[in-house]
């Protein structure tokens, strides 16, 4: 049987990325804790316009925005900004929201 070189996931990352604590490194962490954050609002914004049975489009025309729109958000494909954010959630009769600053506290968004 022959034998297998088996390489461990961290050192793969470490050529991909470059080592932990790199430039390079941070960076592309920071890309992926972004993009995680934004495929999460994107997949809250999907299931609470289901649950209310609206389409894309209808909640589209509810915040002002085009279905294209509508769809790259809940796909995660774009950055949210709180205002568009804050104009999707009231459309879908989310009517406050805050944000958890860990120790610094709580702020409202709106």
């Amino acid at each position: 049987m022959a034998k297998m070189n088996l390489t461990p996931l961290s050192v793969l990352v470490d050529e991909a990325w470059g080592p932990i604590g790199t430039p390079e490194r941070d960076a592309m962490e920071a890309r992926l804790k972004e993009e995680l954050q934004a495929y999460h609002i994107g997949e809250t914004i999907k299931a609470e316009r289901i649950k209310q049975n609206l389409t894309q489009e209808e909640l589209g025309e509810k915040v002002g925005v085009k279905k294209s729109q509508i769809s790259k958000l809940e796909k995660g494909k774009c950055v949210i900004t709180l205002p568009t954010m804050s104009r999707v959630f009231k459309a879908l009769g989310i009517t406050s929201a805050t944000l958890d600053l860990g120790v610094a506290g709580k702020v409202a968004l709106w």
